[in-house]
């Protein structure tokens, strides 16, 4: 029998990654006024994104899931949300046109506040403080006041997502998501390098594709699918306080979806099947992501599924999948056969940024490219191999002139890192970087689509 489920059971399980808040009955007053504020999102669009990500789990769609590692107070700007939002476009074109397959746009946004650590404090010289756990708890400044958790923060964490979610509704419904607008989508930082080349050609080939449909009388007027497209919003539900103070019943269903985002993940430092993280994320209706590492043992992956999704349904559940470029081929064709051989539905996502992390001798932590690519090859061969579809990939980008991943289009070396390495906390792909890695993902598609639906191959991938 499963036990009984509240918005609030959490509380009643053991938990991790935790901040220790001084003052409990400051935390609980913001709390409670945060259950009057009105939600982020709406129930029926997590259920719409359910509907999108079975055709995913079904092999008919992919997932492109992007954004940043941390957002932050200080970088809220319009600005740094249109270039995210721009290098998602642009990936999901190439991933579309030269693939053949429509793409679920989600983003790392909105949201994506809260950070597990692998330690409880941070010590520099003689000095220990808490450590940073994202700008919704404490300060990124090594400052003894500033590293207390503050509830205060909770509120402007809710108002950026708010006001974020505002402008991405009106990008992607307004008409900046214009397919006519490929061509402007380009950032200028990229220009000249050999991501923007190949990106310039395909959406030339686009523009063609659009002049011969209004020609044949198929325009945005009559297809509203070419001016706008659907977006999502996700982060990890670390911080359940605030979860729990977002979630809310549907009128309509009468079930409880949390309303923060439309899609919230497990990480890998909490998926514990007692645990609180995993109590809370059974209850609610959105859809679900667990993240998924060497750690993790198959009898134990199994469990979390039954818990996550009893009912089996298709779209629920997202494993995201990151054990890193040197171990995805031992471990992941095991657990997928696994999986595969009880009848899960399940989408399979690939997040190869978190297990190819390095620290450089410059000091700086890092993720080299060719790593990252070669974790994604690794992820499409073995499912090309096991006859499964690779249904998505989980990546931590931004649309800014960053130099903290080395290699990539423009050659990033270590001694590069220091110039623009902006991240809170972990390294971001550039525009540059992920458009070059869609190019990479549009023919590992095209090579697992049947040859009857493959579209013609072209030479820009």
């Amino acid at each position: 029998m499963t036990a009984p489920w509240s918005p609030g059971s959490w509380r009643e399980r053991p938990i991790r990654q935790v901040p220790q808040y001084p003052d409990a009955a400051a935390l609980a007053a913001v709390e409670s006024r945060l259950k009057s504020y009105p939600p982020l999102v709406f129930a029926g669009e997590a259920r719409n994104l359910m509907s999108v990500l079975a055709q995913v789990s079904a092999g008919k769609a992919f997932l492109l899931q992007g954004g940043d590692c941390a957002e932050s107070f200080a970088e809220f700007h319009p600005d740094n949300i249109r270039d995210t939002f721009r290098v998602i476009l642009q990936m999901a074109v190439v991933l579309t046109f030269a693939a053949g397959m429509p793409v679920v746009k989600v983003g790392r946004i909105a949201g994506q506040f809260a950070k597990p650590r692998s330690e409880e404090t941070e010590t520099q010289g003689d000095v220990t403080l808490p450590s940073y756990r994202g700008d919704n708890i404490n300060s990124l400044e090594f400052d003894a006041e500033g590293r207390i958790p503050d509830p205060e923060r909770l509120f402007q964490a809710y108002g950026q997502s708010a006001a974020t979610l505002n402008l991405l509704r009106a990008f992607a419904t307004g008409g900046y998501a214009d397919l006519h607008n490929v061509h402007r989508w380009t950032l200028d930082f990229i220009e000249g390098s050999p991501a923007s080349e190949r990106y310039r050609a395909l959406s030339a080939r686009i523009g063609e594709s659009l002049a011969f449909m209004e020609a044949c009388g198929v325009t945005p007027d009559l297809v509203p699918q070419l001016r706008s497209t659907d977006f999502y919003t996700s982060h990890e539900a670390l911080f359940l306080g605030y979860e729990q103070a977002l979630t809310r019943i549907d009128s309509t269903s009468g079930d409880w979806y949390c309303t923060s985002a439309h899609l919230l993940w497990i990480g890998d430092r909490t998926r514990q099947p007692d645990g609180g993280h995993v109590e809370f994320c059974r209850g609610i209706k959105n859809p679900i992501g667990l993240k998924c590492g060497p750690s993790l043992a198959e009898d134990e992956l199994l469990q979390l599924i039954d818990l996550l999704n009893p009912e089996n349904r298709p779209g629920r559940l997202t494993l995201i999948c990151r054990f890193g470029a040197d171990r995805i081929g031992e471990q992941f064709p095991r657990m997928l056969r696994r999986i595969t051989r009880e009848g899960r539905n399940v989408v399979w996502s690939c997040d190869p940024m978190h297990g190819n992390t390095i620290k450089c001798s410059t000091g700086y932590k890092t993720r080299p490219f060719d790593r990252v690519l070669k974790e994604v090859r690794g992820f499409f061969e073995i499912h090309r191999a096991e006859g499964t579809h690779a249904g998505g990939i989980h990546l931590e980008l931004t649309g800014k002139d960053v130099t903290e991943c080395l290699g990539g289009p423009q050659d990033i070396s270590e001694r590069d890192l220091a110039s623009r390495y902006d991240t809170h906390c972990d390294p971001r792909l550039n525009a540059s970087q992920a458009i070059d890695l869609s190019f990479l993902v549009a023919e590992a598609l095209r090579e697992e689509r049947p040859l009857q639906f493959r579209p013609p191959k072209s030479n820009l991938a």
